[in-house]
């Protein structure tokens, strides 16, 4: 398989493919990387995996060996030729060349059978968020994700409170999963080389607390983190006070505190209590 960066530049030559950097594309080309993403992943004969961003497919070369199905979703269609060599044996894998954005995933997973969804993907780093965003609000039941993204965001996804990382995003992705680290990537590891390095993060999903009012819940947290540095009794000015510090009594804060300071359940207890 394409994994060092001669084997690599030689298959993109071949094809007269040239990268992207309006498309975020950082090809993997350390074997190590990908077999510890493969390890983590914990894939099996029942899982689906969808691939955000083939790129190359040094990654879904390894996927195909280990799942039921793999879907890959890319956007780049001069990918193409590139994806048919190194993919040519694999008759478990699909290459949607679409835009993940914009693609109807739940359509495609009910042409599928499958016991469990996983995301495994080096995603694109310019659109991390709305990947994750988007299967989040468009229902798309993922059992887990193992991702790599840029070292900054990851570190923002599985901040805990009280870190100058912690924010608004934390706390919604936390609702939904349980967040590690699996472990840190250098910028070495990729063709062409990123000014940065990367993280590979889980996602693993996680039964939810009930919330009276879902919407009201996440603006709370939204509105919360609007100004950091400043207090709830500064940032909720439009909330019931009252009934807020009631709640922060209970965990032995007040309205002076941070939201930084205030885990996922004191969030959901506020929000269940206006």
């Amino acid at each position: 398989m394409y994994y060092s960066p001669t084997k690599m530049s030689d298959l993109l030559k071949k094809h007269n493919f040239n990268l992207k950097k309006m498309y975020g594309q950082n090809f993997i080309i350390d074997e190590n990387v990908i077999n510890n993403i493969i390890t983590n992943a914990d894939i099996d004969k029942d899982t689906l995996v969808i691939e955000i961003g083939p790129g190359a497919g040094s990654l879904t070369y390894r996927l195909k060996d280990y799942a039921k199905e793999v879907i890959c979703y890319e956007i780049d269609t001069s990918l193409t030729e590139v994806l048919n060599e190194t993919l040519m044996d694999s008759n478990n894998v699909q290459v949607i060349y679409n835009d993940f954005l914009k693609a109807d995933v739940k359509s495609e997973l009910d042409k599928h059978e499958y016991k469990k969804l996983y995301v495994v993907a080096n995603l694109p780093y310019y659109i991390t968020t709305p990947i994750i965003v988007k299967l989040i609000e468009d229902s798309i039941d993922v059992d887990k994700m193992v991702v790599m993204v840029q070292k900054e965001v990851g570190d923002r996804f599985k901040a805990k409170p009280g870190t100058k990382d912690y924010s608004s995003l934390s706390v919604y992705l936390n609702y939904y999963f349980n967040v590690r680290k699996v472990m840190d990537v250098s910028k070495n590891v990729f063709l062409p080389k990123p000014n940065v390095d990367s993280i590979v993060v889980e996602f693993s999903k996680k039964d939810k607390r009930e919330i009276q009012n879902i919407e009201l819940f996440f603006k709370l947290v939204r509105d919360s983190f609007k100004q950091k540095r400043k207090t709830l009794r500064n940032n909720l000015k439009n909330y019931d006070l009252n009934k807020v510090e009631e709640v922060l009594k209970k965990y032995n804060y007040d309205l002076s505190v941070r939201a930084e300071q205030l885990d996922l359940e004191i969030f959901i207890d506020i929000a269940n209590n206006l």
